[in-house]
Parts: C-alpha cells; sequence; structure tokens
C-alpha cells in the first residue's frame, strides 16, 4: 500500500513491525500528548527549587544571594544547553534525545536533594537545567511527522502549553510535598524524580521511532551540516532571532514584575497573595492566545500570516501604552487589560521556537535553530529582570510601558520578514 501525502510510517518500540501514522489523526494527537505530559515532567523538577528556596535559605544559614546564584547558573547552563544540544538532537534525533534529557533530569533533580552544600546544589541544579535544555528541541524535532502544514502551528501551540501547565503543576506539587513533609527542602527537590522517571518509561514504550527511508525526508533524519551553514545567510532565520529577543523580553518582564504592579496601583491596603492571583489571566488569557493563533495560522499565506502577526502586535502596542491610563481606572479594568496583553503577547510568541523554528531550514535543523532562538530569548529574559528595574527605578512604570510599547512596535514591523524557507511536509 503507497501512502499519501497526508501519513508517514513509524515504527513504535513495543510492536515488531512498522505501523501506518495517519497526520492529524487521534495516534497523532495522542502522541503529541505524550510529549505534552513529558515536558510537564521537566518542569515538576525545575520549579519546585522557587518553592525550597526559603527552606534552603534556613537549613544553610544562606542569604538570598547565595541562594538566588543557583538560579543563575542553572539560568545559565540552560541557555548553554539550547545552544549546544540542538545539533546532537538533529543528528540522533528527537524521541532518543527527548528520554535522555528525561532520564537525567530525573537524575540530577534526586541528586539535588542529596546535596551536601550549596555549591554541590548549584552544580547538580545546572546539570538538571542542561539536560532539561534539550527537552523542547526534542520535542520539536519529532512533532512535524506527525502533522500536516495546515495544523502543525496548532501542534506547536498546544506543545507551548506544557510549560504553562508544567509551571502550575510544579508549584502544587511542590507546596504539597512541602505540606506532607513538614518543609522538607530535600523531599521537596528529590520526590519529583520519582514521577519524571515513571514518564521517561512511558515515553520510552509510547513514542514511535521515525525509520528513515531514502524515498522520504522524515523529521528526525540525520543533521545536516550543508543546511546548518545557510542557516546564517537566512533572513527569516534573524528575524526569528530578533522576535525572540524582543517577545520574550516583553513576555518575561510580565512575568517577573506584573505581581509588582498590580500591587503597587493597589496599594497598600492589597496583599501579595491577593495580588498574586490577580496577575493570572496574564498566563492564562496567553494559553488562550496561544490557541487561537495556532489553529488560524497554518491556514493563511506567508503574507496574511505577516499582517495577522502585524495587527495583532499593533494592538499590542496601544494596550501598552494605554496601561497607565487604565490603571487610573481601578484594578477592574487593569485586570483584565493586562490578561489582554498576554493573550496578544504569548501567541505570537509561541511560534517562535516552535512552528517558525521548523519552516526556516525544514525538520533537519529544526532542533538547532529552536535552541538558538531560545537563548537569545533566555538573553533578554536576564534584562527583563535588573535592566527594567533599572527603568523602573529612574522612570516609573509608564516609562516601562512606553519601552514596551517600542518593542512590541518594532516587532510589528519585523514580521514582514518572516517567509517559509522550506517545506515542511515529511513526505
Amino acid at each position: 500500500m503507497t501512502p499519501s501525502k497526508d501519513t508517514e510510517f513509524a515504527e513504535s518500540d513495543f510492536r515488531a513491525s512498522p505501523v501506518l501514522v495517519r497526520k492529524d489523526s487521534l495516534r497523532a494527537c495522542s502522541y503529541l500528548g505524550v510529549l505534552v505530559f513529558g515536558y510537564i515532567g521537566v518542569y515538576l523538577c525545575r520549579k519546585n527549587l522557587s518553592v525550597a528556596v526559603p527552606l534552603i535559605r534556613e537549613a544553610f544559614h544562606a542569604s538570598k544571594e547565595q541562594v538566588g546564584r543557583i538560579a543563575s547558573v542553572g539560568t545559565l547552563a540552560y541557555a548553554l544547553g539550547k545552544v549546544t544540544l540542538g545539533p546532537v538532537i538533529d543528528r540522533f534525533g528527537g524521541r532518543v534525545c527527548f528520554v535522555f534529557s528525561l532520564a537525567l533530569v530525573g537524575l540530577f533533580g534526586a541528586l539535588g536533594g542529596f546535596a551536601p552544600s550549596l555549591s554541590a546544589l548549584a552544580f547538580f541544579y545546572a546539570l538538571n537545567r542542561y539536560a532539561g535544555a534539550g527537552s523542547w528541541g526534542s520535542m520539536v524535532k519529532q512533532t512535524p511527522a506527525w502533522f500536516s502544514s495546515k495544523n502543525l502551528a496548532l501542534a506547536m501551540g498546544v506543545l507551548s502549553l506544557s510549560y504553562v501547565l508544567g509551571g502550575a503543576a510544579s508549584i502544587a506539587l511542590a507546596g504539597q510535598i512541602a505540606y506532607l513533609t513538614k518543609q522538607n527542602w530535600r523531599l521537596i527537590l528529590g520526590l519529583p524524580s520519582a514521577i519524571i522517571i515513571i514518564i521517561c518509561i512511558l515515553c520510552l514504550i509510547f513514542l514511535p521511532k521515525t525509520k528513515p527511508r531514502s524515498s522520504v525526508v522524515a523529521s528526525d533524519t540525520c543533521f545536516d551540516w550543508v543546511l546548518f551553514k545557510s542557516l546564517f545567510g537566512s533572513r527569516t532565520f534573524w528575524a526569528v532571532c530578533a522576535l525572540s529577543f524582543t517577545l520574550t523580553l516583553l513576555r518575561e518582564t510580565f512575568n517577573d514584575w506584573t505581581v509588582d504592579y498590580i500591587k503597587t496601583e493597589g496599594g497598600q491596603h492589597l496583599s501579595i497573595q491577593i495580588a498574586a492571583f490577580l496577575s493570572t489571566p496574564f498566563d492564562l488569557c496567553g494559553a488562550a492566545g496561544i490557541l487561537v493563533i495556532g489553529s488560524v495560522l497554518g491556514r493563511l499565506t506567508d503574507r496574511q500570516r505577516s499582517y495577522m502577526l502585524s495587527v495583532i502586535l499593533l494592538a499590542l502596542t496601544i494596550v501598552l501604552l494605554s496601561l497607565p491610563f487604565i490603571a487610573k481606572l481601578g484594578l477592574t479594568s487593569l485586570v483584565p487589560a493586562i490578561g489582554l496583553v498576554g493573550f496578544l503577547a504569548l501567541g505570537p510568541y509561541s511560534l517562535l521556537a516552535g512552528y517558525y523554528s521548523v519552516q526556516i531550514k525544514g525538520p533537519e535543523c529544526a532542533a538547532t535553530v529552536a535552541g538558538i532562538v531560545d537563548s537569545l530569548g533566555y538573553v533578554a529574559g536576564i534584562l527583563a529582570g535588573f535592566a527594567f528595574g533599572w527603568v523602573l527605578d529612574h522612570g516609573g512604570y509608564t516609562l516601562g510601558f512606553q519601552l514596551l510599547a517600542t518593542l512590541s512596535f518594532i516587532s510589528a514591523g519585523v514580521v514582514f520578514f518572516l517567509k517559509e524557507s522550506k517545506p515542511i511536509n515529511t513526505l
């Protein structure tokens, strides 16, 4: 039987013979769900550190700066892993690298729970983050084999929901472990590793491995150095990198400062707990934006996509400039406006290290491109902390939002440099 352009042969580990996987099918969606489940597991061993920080400080009699170095070293290792592991994933394939990434995250997460000192904890956490850096590229590498071009953007959007869900699940689980273990930081860091090892085994069983054939180009084909070298001559690549920097800076700024902004506007009577709760529409509406844009994008031409993204980013510019005025109307108006920022910002952001990373040079370099794009975003994430704090000290949130609006306006022009450089259909 000859497969159609919407099908692909994939060999599942627990079957002796290849099975025909139809693109956009229920089976393809189930594979996507396994990836999302796996990436949530990575977050279980990543964001649990934030819950353990106060207990670690108390156990080691450490300052906030000393404990903060653990997160800083981890972020540096993560950015390094994004760049260096991308070519490895493109060489050896998404499935095997995803399983190895999960296994190593579980191992180093567990070792962190046994760390005898802050230095040892920083070392194990850095290895944890470095190993986890390979997970996203591994997912991006596998997904094009299961979905047609019109649904790939939506599939990548669903993958992007994994870090939203993973962050929430990690905090909830770590908090529950803290309660059940009477604030034992070692168990807060170590116990989630048992969960990710189980997830790793499930991924090993259920994720299919594509069987490359000379007549097709599969998403797990070997890394191509010729394509890699041509990457830096691609206008689309540089446009995606620029957008990754600007939109990640915008996203991380709101992640870091939204609670403080709401607390500042709400006044002394507003508690931190309430301010944190009122900040959640940014992520919730952002998740909706990711799904909406993903469902529409794959059905548009290149020019239509650019116009759509430009209109969205121009609308974001207007909302950002309006925030100081909206704040004067009270929190009942400000909180929905922050949700609108999340809806408009996270949708375009989610496309960069996913959909467009596949589009630039096809599946052969997808993990490499995604790693570079993501690493540039993390450079911007660093600026969102101290640099934006400096802006707030000198000009307040009004100046801060004006600068973010400028970035959004620039991004609205950059999107016209985006185009498909290579067909992404794998058959």
